[in-house]
């Protein structure tokens, strides 16, 4: 099954929420706004995430860069290393 996250980012924490493809909640949670942490947190899911989705914002550019330097955004799209 295919999964999608979607990160509510603020300045101290993020929330986390991976859907499945039938639009079900599969895991929510909240991590501290970090690169390092976020990768941490959606690899420990052990879901095939497709795509992530990353709200627009001052941590915005900073995240994006840390979570592919990771490996979770390839061309574009967000993808989880498994």
């Amino acid at each position: 099954m295919k999964h999608y996250a979607g990160l509510d980012v603020s300045v101290k924490e993020t929330a986390i929420c991976i859907v499945g493809e039938n639009g079900r909640i599969c895991r929510e949670t909240k991590v501290v706004s970090h690169p390092e942490d976020l990768s941490k947190a959606l690899t420990e899911t052990g879901f095939r995430i497709e795509r992530i989705g990353l709200e627009a914002g001052p941590l915005s550019q900073w995240l994006f860069e840390g979570m592919a330097l990771a490996g979770f955004l390839r061309f574009g799209r967000a993808v989880t290393v498994a």
